[in-house]
């Protein structure tokens, strides 16, 4: 029997990262098992948090002084966490410069993270406060106190030792329950039974016909049929049932019907997609696949049909796409296919929902998991093929520690279960292109659109110089107004696309030039009609609507730059007739309206379907011929060295929306840079001589994929301690740094301050430094102990976003 129990325990710090040894009290000796979670005593002993187990042993550890403290409960009956998992929590821990308990947590659904309550505990029962306070119980919470204004004498209280602090773990899993009856009538005592009932008691005789021929059966049954839970609760009383509480799952999906869909047939170059894909995991090839695909070329039918394959032979199947781009439809085409076998983890569920979606799957009722960015960490057993659609998209990087990157854990999962991987896109990451290119990856194309009619659009490109020289300050070209009357004429759908969100950008006064910032950023306000109000989009700060300058109380409020609002309403005052539909984060915050909006769209109740970025991916509607990009420069303005990639890759996804079915498709790209390579080169949907362009300054300027990089920052209320760790940080590595890498910085970031925090950085370009890792735990290690100062320094490997 083990003895002890090595855990790692819910505090994220240096001096914590190591697993803790405390003894396992006989009670649970025949059920732990590492993986699982266990509440533990942890430093003054009052202080009970979670940790995770990461082995257990029955030798005691050598140090013979050490007194070791017991578990106090295991908080589950089975592994959370499997030994797949506690190993990809290692390779994270190293590769994300994060501690290993925030690796195992970003594992679990939120609904399953540690939640913590504080507690006075009565040691001291002969003072008064037992009789105010406490009034026979042993523990009170802390909000009580809090509430009551007696913290201060509390405090008082601890230190006389009357009472204590206590810390515990409170469940934040909450599972459904469904009331179920349970017919206790059977054909001998039925007779006995009914011969008790008057004759006027029509509901008894209802219930008890129905107890009869219904065995078990939710309350909700009975209540369809007209009888009440008070003529339940009477029918426990004589005998005839009793109530069984039944858990069950939330179904996100309750209210939809999949029909199920068959198998497309497949063109040469699908085919032979498949079939690479199928034999490396027939050959237990660990193989990276980069699947390079045109828009609507079919690559989520390869990825159907491979599945499909897998599942045959027993095997288990992920399937990640860009949160941005999970569609009602990308779910509809999977839940159609595969029906109960899928579960779908993304931010548009509940907490619950997604906690049950989790437990299907590690409960092997789910054989297939379709989700973003998270759902990396599925607790997939024996996995034949994983999916990485969209895979350029930048929101498989987590942003916020532990900041990894979803494609990299599904290349370690591929190779811990010897099975391919394979990147999709039509817009690959020139990262991933190089590596295809060196051979790292295979390279699979898609050259054709798989529907047979459908053609690449034809994209104009509409230069906006001329247009103001034409005196026309509106946000359509009169080309695009020209297009869109035209496409309103023949009933046709229309995608227009808008990069950013938000009424206008914000509000400048034009008698002195004040503009209204966020007090907690760096950052002007933006207006939002919708809620009435200035808000930041970093910190959530919201200020009134001003009417009058606050600085020289002149009366000239003017709004400058163009949101999605102000779009919709230029948009309906051009075309009145026109049912106009937005999508936005503001439009789509509330749950279920992604969903509604689309299949509002695709039943064709709408004209023009106006949005930001989260329209440009996944939809696949025949009738939309006719795209729009209103402002294509927006991304390439920005101080980024990928600012080409993205706007090529934004305009090639946009425009494939257009023309997907038997009508011809139409792009009309409105920008102020028609000679750039990245418009001119997304006009011609060629992806081959936009990578070996984009490639050649690259390396000239020295960066991904020729140079490997590290964003470093640190943060403080105070700009000076910021700069100051920062720069200090900046002498460290230039001393252990070779000639060859450079040092950029440090700078302030983007945004200098945010949440009225200050934040530096710099960026480190490096091709080989064996001694780097080491470098970057050395800071990482010795930053901890300035986190008491409220500085705060952060480590991103191969950043995505540079500002």
């Amino acid at each position: 029997m083990s003895k002890y129990a090595a855990v790692i325990v819910d505090v994220p710090t240096m001096q914590t990262d190591q697993p803790y040894t405390y003894r396992v009290p006989d009670k649970w000796q025949a059920i732990i098992a590492p993986g699982m979670r266990v509440e533990v005593p942890f430093g003054d002993g009052n202080r009970h948090i979670q940790g995770f187990v990461m082995a257990l042993s029955d030798q005691a550890p050598t140090n013979q002084a050490l007194v070791l403290k017991e578990l106090t409960r295991v908080i589950d009956l089975a592994p959370v966490v499997n030994q797949e998992l506690l190993q990809l929590a290692d390779y994270m821990k190293d590769v994300t410069f994060s501690f290993k308990i925030t690796c195992l947590q970003t594992m679990l659904p939120a609904a399953m993270k540690a939640a913590y309550e504080k507690k006075f505990v009565l040691i001291d029962d002969s003072n008064d406060v037992s009789e105010t306070y406490f009034q026979n119980q042993k523990e009170i919470a802390w909000q009580v106190v809090e509430d009551a204004g007696e913290l201060p004498r509390f405090q008082r209280l601890r230190a006389a030792g009357v009472v204590d602090v206590r810390y515990v773990v409170k469940e934040k899993t909450k599972k459904k329950m469904v009331r179920h009856v349970t017919s206790l009538i059977t054909e001998a005592n039925f007779s006995d039974f009914k011969a008790t009932i008057r004759p006027n008691a029509l509901r008894q005789h209802q219930l008890i016909e129905t107890l009869k021929v219904t065995p078990r059966e939710t309350v909700a049954f009975y209540t369809a049929q007209g009888l009440t839970t008070a003529h339940l609760n009477q029918g426990q009383a004589l005998g005839w049932l009793q109530f069984e509480e039944v858990e069950t799952y939330r179904d996100p999906f309750k209210d939809h019907d999949f029909p199920m869909t068959q198998p497309f047939e497949l063109n040469r170059e699908q085919a032979h997609a498949v079939e690479r894909i199928v034999s490396a995991e027939s050959n237990a090839e660990a193989t990276t696949f980069l699947l390079e695909g045109v828009t609507g070329s079919g690559k989520t039918e390869v990825y159907l049909q491979s599945i499909a394959q897998i599942l045959a032979k027993g095997k288990t199947a992920m399937m990640l796409v860009p949160e941005i781009a999970l569609t009602p439809q990308m779910v509809q085409r999977f839940k159609s296919r595969f029906g109960k076998a899928v579960a779908v983890l993304h931010s548009g569920l509940s907490q619950g929902e997604k906690y049950d979606e989790w437990r299907k799957i590690e409960r092997g009722e789910s054989q297939v998991v379709v989700g973003a960015r998270s759902a990396v960490f599925a607790p997939l057993e024996n996995i034949g093929l994983i999916i990485i659609d969209e895979e350029h998209e930048a929101t498989y990087k987590q942003d916020e520690a532990p900041r990894y990157h979803a494609r990299d854990l599904a290349i370690w999962r591929s190779q811990y279960h010897h099975c391919p991987v394979v990147l999709g896109s039509a817009t690959p990451s020139l990262e991933s292109r190089a590596r295809g290119q060196k051979k790292r990856y295979e390279l699979l194309f898609l050259t054709q659109r798989a529907h047979n009619a459908a053609q690449l659009p034809q994209v104009t490109i509409v230069d906006l110089k001329d247009e103001y020289a034409q005196k026309n300050t509106s946000t359509f070209s009169y080309l695009l107004q020209e297009k869109i009357a035209d496409r309103l004429a023949k009933k046709e759908q229309i995608v227009l696309l808008l990069n950013r969100r938000g009424y206008s950008s914000f509000m400048m006064c034009r008698d002195c030039g004040y503009v209204q910032d966020c007090p907690n950023c760096d950052i002007s306000l933006t207006l939002h009609m919708d809620i009435k109000k200035m808000a930041c989009h970093y910190c959530g700060h919201q200020e009134p609507i001003p009417q009058i300058c606050p600085d020289c109380k002149s009366r000239k409020i003017r709004y400058y730059g163009t949101g999605t609002q102000k779009v919709e309403e230029e948009l309906q005052a051009l075309y009145p007739e026109a049912r106009i539909l937005r999508m936005d984060v503001d439009t789509t915050r509330k749950k279920g309206a992604h969903e509604r909006i689309l299949k509002t769209f695709e039943e064709q109740k709408a004209d023009i379907l106006l949005g930001t970025q989260m329209i440009a991916k996944g939809l696949d509607f025949p009738n939309i011929t006719l795209v729009g990009v209103l402002n294509a420069d927006t991304a390439l303005n920005l101080p980024d060295f990928r600012s080409s990639e993205r706007t090529f890759q934004l305009l090639t996804q946009v425009s494939g929306r257009a023309g997907r079915g038997d009508k011809a498709g139409e792009v009309i790209v409105q920008t102020f840079n028609p000679e750039h390579h990245s418009i001119v080169l997304a006009q011609a949907q060629d992806y081959e001589a936009f990578y070996r362009q984009e490639m050649h300054l690259r390396h000239q300027s020295g960066y991904p994929p020729y140079y490997f990089t590290v964003k470093i920052s640190a943060s403080h209320p105070s700009e000076e301690m910021a700069a100051k760790k920062m720069y200090q940080i900046a002498e460290k590595l230039k001393q252990g740094l070779s000639a060859n890498s450079q040092i950029l910085g440090p700078i302030p970031s983007g945004v200098a301050r945010v949440k009225n925090r200050y934040h530096y950085q710099l960026i480190l370009k490096y091709k080989q430094e064996p001694q780097l890792h080491q470098m970057l735990r050395e800071i990482l290690e010795t930053s901890q102990v300035e986190q008491r100062q409220n500085l705060f320094v952060a480590i991103d490997y191969e950043p995505l976003n540079f500002i």
